[in-house]
């Protein structure tokens, strides 16, 4: 059975990007968000076996949601995906409870590598 992934950007088109290659690689992508307050009740509704979860978001941002996340399911699986110059924020993700991260702009073979690292 695919793996159910949740996919947290609010940029439409890195969703979509992200989305689009995850399903070609056989992945279920079973929700979006747009930020951090959408990501939590999805990840309630959807229960997936990965997010992926930009970290500058309106609402809520993804290191806030990342904990809350965490405090619901202390074993979820987060990839932090972030923009380059970001490392302090990576870093405080990772404190908060992310399990990997890319660093955007990435290319397909990155994201899948670092979800197959942590599926499997």
């Amino acid at each position: 059975m695919a793996k159910k992934i949740l996919v947290c950007d609010d940029a439409m088109f890195t969703r979509t990007l992200i989305s689009d290659i995850l399903v070609k690689a056989g992945y279920q992508v079973v929700a979006e968000a747009a930020n951090g307050v959408q990501a939590i009740e999805k990840y309630q509704q959807d229960k997936p076996d990965l997010v992926i979860m930009d970290l500058i978001m309106p609402d809520m941002g993804g290191i806030e949601a990342i904990k809350k996340i965490r405090k619901l399911d202390p074993n979820a699986l987060i990839i932090v995906c972030s923009a380059m110059g970001q490392q302090a924020l990576v870093m405080e993700a990772l404190d908060a409870g992310a399990s990997d991260f890319v660093v955007k702009p990435f290319q397909p073979a990155q994201i899948l590598n670092t979800l197959k690292k942590l599926l499997e």
